[in-house]
């Protein structure tokens, strides 16, 4: 087939994030965890590659970037986009470079707003719910703290090429204004930065960059650009889907973000036990296998008797200080101690999932629901329904589930419950 859009995504939840943006405007979208042999296949408009880097070391993530473009491109895509964190979390500029690198090209439009859930560009300058980025949550982020809220400064700590910016007046005099001022642009920059208020401000760029090779930034945009791209339908692989599961759902939180924080709690209000597990316990081997054990334990009755259960590493701040205080004293980085608690909730994920034969899952966090998906082999999936704004549900291959990968910062509070329930739902689908 022609006019595949080939994706690179720097995590899981994002991965699946844009690919629902294209599943609306019913395009098959495919999401691939990216290793080496991976196989790429002509059975999607779009395919997504999951790097799962954003929390690599930044040579690591051009790497993976790099090669994840190459493939792609042999498949072949016709066009591209580089998928990031909605505030530029990550190893942007490594992975921006290393796009372009990939396909010999020296130019690309980056529109990071998000205006449904709440990021929004205007003269540069990023806001979450009204908060620049240095005053917003994300500005004590454990791994990635954002000190600064212009987006051209961001980007241009990270890369040599140059990086300029069109503002939210040329964007409201339409999209052949804007084409134009693009046009001027590239003869001089590597990198534009496109300002979004609105959804029809997303609208209007998505008809001006059109025709642009490379594309940068948050799925906002892949909800518009459809609606002026060619393409053919495909046969879905979708058109029905039978999943039985007699056990009940399980939920995995390892996301310590304050919206994760008020899901995982309005679901235990709503009568979920929980099962928590002491993010202190990854220090010592003994104590860890036995905080596995005991969950473990738990988790299984929990499911084989129907009932929905809530594994989630604790998200008491003291908890958390202290685990980081214990990794200090151990010489051990912020960022490896949260691998070393996704891995946690992966081990004990994984044996409970066997042990049950479990087919429907939710995990709450990028950097978790990517250690899961790797430990249960999961290769990808194919998108099925949005359940809320950039996050859907997927049927998983590599291994047979049904499954909800959510990026700790989104989801209104009763979301946790809503993916519950629509998995439970999810028995049979028409597309």
């Amino acid at each position: 087939m022609n006019n595949i859009i080939g994706v690179v995504a720097d995590d899981t939840t994002g991965a699946n994030d844009i690919g629902i943006m294209f599943s609306k405007n019913n395009w098959t979208v495919k999401v691939i965890a990216f290793n080496e042999e991976m196989e790429l296949k002509k059975d999607a408009n779009v395919v997504i590659v999951d790097t799962d880097s954003r929390l690599d070391a930044p040579n690591l993530s051009y790497q993976k970037v790099y090669a994840a473009t190459k493939a792609l491109k042999k498949l072949p895509c016709t066009r591209f986009f580089n998928k990031t964190c909605s505030v530029f979390r990550g190893n942007i500029g490594k992975e921006f470079d290393a796009m372009l690198d990939a396909l010999n090209e020296e130019f690309a439009v980056i529109v990071l707003a998000f205006p449904k859930n709440g990021r929004k560009t205007v003269n540069s300058i990023h806001t979450v719910h009204g908060n620049r980025l240095e005053n917003s949550e994300f500005a004590n982020d454990p791994v990635h703290p954002m000190r600064q809220s212009n987006l051209v400064s961001i980007l241009q700590e990270q890369t040599n090429r140059k990086v300029t910016s069109i503002q939210l007046g040329t964007v409201r005099q339409g999209a052949a204004f804007l084409k134009d001022e693009i046009g001027k642009q590239k003869e001089n920059f590597n990198y534009c930065i496109i300002d979004a208020e609105t959804q029809d401000d997303l609208t209007i760029i998505a008809e001006a960059v059109k025709d642009i090779k490379v594309l940068c930034g948050s799925s906002a945009l892949g909800e518009e650009l459809p609606k002026f791209l060619p393409t053919e339908q495909l046969e879905s692989p979708l058109e029905t889907l039978n999943v039985k599961d007699k056990n009940g759902v399980l939920i995995v939180s390892g996301s310590l973000t304050p919206q994760t924080r008020e899901q995982t709690a309005m679901l235990i209000k709503n009568g979920c036990p929980s099962i928590v597990i002491d993010s202190r316990t990854i220090f010592s081997a003994a104590k860890r296998q036995e905080e596995l054990d005991s969950a473990l334990q738990q988790t299984i009755e929990k499911l084989k008797s129907g009932e929905d259960v809530l594994l989630m590493a604790d998200n008491n701040p003291e908890i958390v200080q202290q685990t980081k205080e214990m990794g200090h004293l151990e010489n051990i980085e912020p960022l490896t101690i949260s691998k070393m608690v996704s891995s946690l909730l992966a081990d004990i994920t994984l044996q409970a999932v066997d042990a049950v034969n479990l087919k429907r899952l939710v995990v709450a966090g990028g950097d978790t629901s990517g250690t899961i998906s790797r430990k249960l082999g999961i290769k990808g999936n194919f998108i099925l329904e949005e359940i809320a704004t950039g996050v859907p549900s997927g049927l998983a291959f590599g291994r047979d589930m049904l499954i909800v990968l959510k990026s700790g910062s989104f989801g209104a509070s009763d979301f946790l419950i809503k993916a519950t329930e629509h998995l439970k739902d999810l028995t049979f689908l028409k597309r």
